[in-house]
């Protein structure tokens, strides 16, 4: 079986949670059926909704599929709510069932296989964070090592890009003061900046400040499918030249042309975007990003346990055993291990 390092899942903030420990009976993640689907390490994403959000469509009368912009969301709930599901990866922890990243050593022995999966503590959104950035340094030292400035709403530090079906991602301002002190200050501690779910001027203002590889954990190209969330290929070069990656998500409708949340999607889908992006800027540059727990995900695959099933399809389509590995594992090792090395 062969090790999978996904780059984005929102378990924890699951109404089932508690569960997580148990082969539950919903969802798409929880322990035993990532040991089931080998994978031994990932980013558990926190995240926190808007309160009384419906994701309604926007009536445009001109065939594009707009949903309303998410509210914003007040600093004091966003801490209270990402400070719970922080606890529930702690617990977990605690009871020897998953080992919060706090190094790159922690990613290789779950590589090996030596103790439980490892888990990376991240924020989607970064809500939770005061513009002053005191509360980075409690986050950092309770075990975060990936955040993302914006989920797809605005906040203090920056503009996430609104779900638009066909769409540019240039929508909307970049970072703000605060937010490009929050990026220097994630390079200066060691905590990877995701750029999934930010817009383009957000983008290319974090790619000007070149701290580190540009990473987009769950994203897909928007050669392919051209929702807004997509990467360009303007992106795409710039994310290769930095030694970054994308890590290709598995939602259906970032997937698919139509932008169809049809689960009834083919696995070689996801292989079509990775295909594209890998060969536009190199097989090191492609992940897995699957977004398990937080969208509609390809009903062959079913959940985390389809994984080897899906590196399979990768094989199908012609991608070396190296390349799978690189894809699976290594790829996503490589912008971890560059983004940690600056911390204390």
């Amino acid at each position: 079986m062969i090790p999978v390092f996904d780059g984005h899942n929102d378990a924890l903030t699951r109404p089932d949670h508690a569960l997580l420990a148990e082969r539950r009976s919903a969802g798409h993640l929880d322990i035993p059926r990532m040991a089931a689907g080998g994978m031994r390490g990932g980013i558990f994403a926190v995240f926190t909704d808007s309160p009384g959000d419906s994701y309604e469509p926007v009536d445009r009368g001109d065939g594009v599929l707009e949903f309303a912009y998410t509210q914003p969301l007040e600093h004091g709930a966003a801490a209270a709510r990402a400070a719970e599901a922080a606890g529930r990866l702690l617990a977990l922890e605690r009871q020897g069932l998953l080992r919060v990243a706090r190094a790159i050593g922690d990613v290789d022995l779950a590589f090996e296989g030596d103790g439980p999966p490892v888990a990376v503590l991240h924020l989607e959104g970064a809500e939770a964070i005061d513009p002053g950035l005191e509360a980075l340094e409690f986050w950092y030292a309770a075990g975060l090592r990936s955040l993302g400035p914006a989920w797809s709403r605005a906040n203090d530090f920056a503009h996430g890009v609104p779900f638009i079906f066909p769409s540019s991602p240039d929508v909307g301002p970049g970072l703000s003061p605060a937010g490009r002190a929050l990026v220097r200050r994630c390079a200066e501690l060691g905590i990877l900046v995701d750029l999934s779910h930010l817009n383009g001027a957000g983008f290319w203002d974090v790619e000007r400040l070149s701290l580190g590889p540009l990473v987009a954990s769950h994203s897909a190209a928007h050669a392919l499918c051209p929702a807004s969330r997509n990467l360009t290929d303007h992106q795409l070069d710039a994310i290769g030249a930095s030694g970054g990656l994308v890590g290709i998500v598995f939602s259906c409708p970032f997937l698919r042309a139509d932008f169809a949340e049809d689960e009834d999607t083919p696995l070689e889908l996801i292989v079509q975007h990775a295909r594209y992006v890998a060969d536009r800027i190199g097989v090191a540059h492609v992940g897995l990003g699957s977004d398990f727990d937080g969208t509609t995900i390809p009903r062959p695959l079913g959940d985390v346990a389809g994984l080897q099933k899906l590196l399979d399809t990768f094989a199908a389509a012609g991608f070396s055993a190296d390349e799978i590995r690189a894809i699976a594992w290594q790829n996503w090792r490589r912008v971890l291990a560059d983004w940690w090395s600056t911390g204390p």
